[in-house]
């Protein structure tokens, strides 16, 4: 499989803040992910907007609707990031090299009672808390830890 001739996944992701200025972060339900956690992101279905994506996704990922978020801003540009050699192939159908992300920053305008893994079927994760935004890089997958710190230098200002 050669890399350089895939192209990108189209992700969107969202960074929900709650009112102490702490981040969302969700634990994998995916054995190979145990032990890291994320924030909510998933694919853009084609012909999706991509902020209508982010929230579906937020929706999909946490049960938290539209109606509890306000968005503070989309992120200045897309942040991509390559699969590693081992999951190469082997993730999305072998289809993609990386995910190319388009991430917004978001006010959780709810109480923690909103928040529902199993909204959806089936649910991406086991467990969910509220971190400080600098924990970021050391929660997530190793091989995303550069998309972390990117939106993280991103919002860093509207936290």
């Amino acid at each position: 499989m050669n890399r350089e001739t895939l192209p990108y996944r189209p992700c969107a992701g969202f960074m929900l803040i709650n009112a102490e200025g702490l981040v969302f972060v969700g634990q994998r339900i995916d054995p190979s992910a145990h032990g890291f956690w994320q924030m909510p992101q998933g694919g853009i279905d084609q012909g999706e907007d991509v902020r209508a994506a982010a929230l579906r996704e937020l929706e999909e990922e946490t049960g938290i609707g539209a109606h509890l978020v306000e968005v503070i801003a989309p992120a200045s540009r897309t942040i991509a990031y390559d699969l590693p050699d081992e999951l190469l192939g082997k993730v999305w159908k072998g289809k993609y090299r990386g995910q190319e992300q388009h991430w917004f920053l978001g006010r959780f305008l709810g109480t923690d009672a909103n928040i529902d893994l199993n909204a959806h079927e089936p649910a991406e994760f086991n467990e969910w808390r509220w971190i400080a935004p600098g924990l970021l890089p050391e929660v997530i997958v190793p091989f995303k830890r550069d998309v972390y710190e990117a939106v993280l230098a991103e919002f860093r200002d509207l936290i």
